[in-house]
């Protein structure tokens, strides 16, 4: 008997860009990526703290570099994805919340979250598919969703349009760039303990939402995105394209 032999989630040889890569789960899918072998990119706005990553990720034996840019800023952006030569594996975690009642939200709020999550992304993506396409040896490309970008959520109307506008960005993105071998895949985490979420976690009620919502008894912590990211950017998910990959704790199962 001739036995299957399990893909490898190893990255070694590859090289790995991560947008929003300073803190939260961008920081997050960076190491991962780096402790996978890939030599890996690390971009945001701020450059100290991208510096004390990349600083952190070299004593630790990894391979990684910092570049400073503004997802908003398409053009810069671009121009720095453009510049990176061969890649392999990008994911995209920059991202805006501006939380609210729908009735409320203001035309620059609006904006605002549009042009990270849907017009960054959208850009970013496809500097980073033209790359690509260059090698001739395909590719990863993974954009940091969000359960609400299958559901909606209270205050969430902006964030929650953004996200789906991104899933659905996504399945047109696979359709036209399978043909050159480039997988285009979205992970869509539950609340994260991060930062970001805290004032969410600070509000008893909105806490006990969240409780009551997620099956599993416990918040999404950095590290259960961590897998996901290797997965999606290895060989082990060689035939996965178009979809989203949801680690949300059971949040979205009724």
């Amino acid at each position: 008997m001739i036995l299957p032999h399990t893909p490898s989630f190893r990255l070694d040889g590859r090289r790995a860009v991560v947008l929003g890569a300073s803190r939260g789960i961008g920081l997050g899918a960076a190491v991962a990526l780096a402790e996978a072998g890939a030599h890996t990119v690390c971009v945001a706005r701020s450059a100290s703290d991208l510096d004390e990553l990349v600083t952190a990720l070299k004593k630790a034996g990894h391979s990684a570099e910092a570049l400073v840019a503004d997802i908003a800023d398409v053009p810069g952006l671009t121009a720095v994805l453009a510049g990176l030569g061969p890649l392999d594996v990008m994911v995209n975690s920059a991202g805006l919340a501006r939380h609210g009642p729908s009735l409320d939200t203001t035309l620059p709020d609006f904006d605002a979250v549009m042009a990270v999550n849907i017009r960054g992304a959208y850009f970013a993506a496809q500097a980073a598919a033209k790359a690509m396409i260059g090698t001739g040896a395909g590719g990863s490309i993974i954009s940091i969703s969000s359960q609400m970008g299958v559901v909606g959520g209270i205050d969430r109307a902006v964030y929650s349009a953004s996200k789906h506008a991104l899933e659905g960005m996504t399945k047109a993105m696979a359709i036209e760039w399978g043909p050159h071998r480039i997988r285009v895949n979205t992970i869509g985490p539950t609340f994260i303990r991060t930062a970001l979420t805290a004032p969410t976690f600070a509000n008893p009620e909105r806490l006990a939402w969240i409780q009551s919502k997620i099956k599993l008894p416990r918040i999404g912590e950095i590290e259960d995105i961590m897998g996901a990211v290797v997965f999606l950017a290895s060989d082990a998910s060689a035939l996965i394209t178009g979809t989203c990959l949801l680690v949300d704790g059971g949040w979205t199962a009724d």
